[in-house]
């Protein structure tokens, strides 16, 4: 299993680097998935298909939609936000740390218009004035300018919810990439 993780690991990092210099753009609305590709036309190659390990973690986390929340919880007897970011996560053996505002800390900060499947999206607990990180999520799909992720919410468990919607979008923080 170690072996595995470590070579997936390997082609990631090697992928990137070879990738880092090319500009990325956004595929047409009227594809099913919107999934950000290189600049040359020609290769047209999903990203989910680029990088597997974000693929794995994504299909692994939807398992669990209508998963209830729990308080501290990290398993699939209940969830709360963070610890549905670090089961999904530690299954392909990436480490996270049991706290959204910890998890905030981790990876790379990403701007919003370059952010892919599988980043880490951050917002604020409750009270929209705070400035602390209080919630987190991972995001799922990109249509367009709008920002689908999956997240354990303390009303609804696990599922699916847009940034563009007013309470979130009054609450978010950031976006970080841990993987890739």
């Amino acid at each position: 299993m170690i072996r595995k993780v470590l070579l997936t690991a390997l082609c990631v990092v090697s992928f990137g680097i070879a990738q880092a210099h090319r500009p990325l753009k956004r595929i047409a609305k009227k594809h099913p998935v919107n999934h950000p590709v290189s600049a040359d036309t020609t290769d047209q190659t999903a990203f989910y298909e680029r990088i597997p390990l974000v693929h794995d973690i994504l299909g692994y986390a939807k398992k669990y939609i209508s998963s209830r929340y729990r308080s501290g919880g990290s398993s699939p007897r209940g969830f709360d936000c963070s610890g549905f970011t670090r089961f999904c996560f530690s299954k392909f053996g990436v480490t996270l740390p049991h706290s959204s505002a910890a998890q905030g800390n981790v990876g790379v900060k990403i701007d919003q218009e370059v952010a892919r499947p599988g980043d880490l999206i951050f917002f604020k607990g409750h009270s929209s004035r705070s400035s602390h990180i209080g919630h987190v999520g991972m995001i799922v799909e990109i249509v367009g300018d709008r920002i689908k992720f999956i997240h354990s919410a303390w009303n609804g468990g696990v599922r699916y919810d847009w940034l563009h919607a007013s309470y979130y979008q009054q609450r978010y923080v950031g976006i970080r990439r841990v993987v890739g």
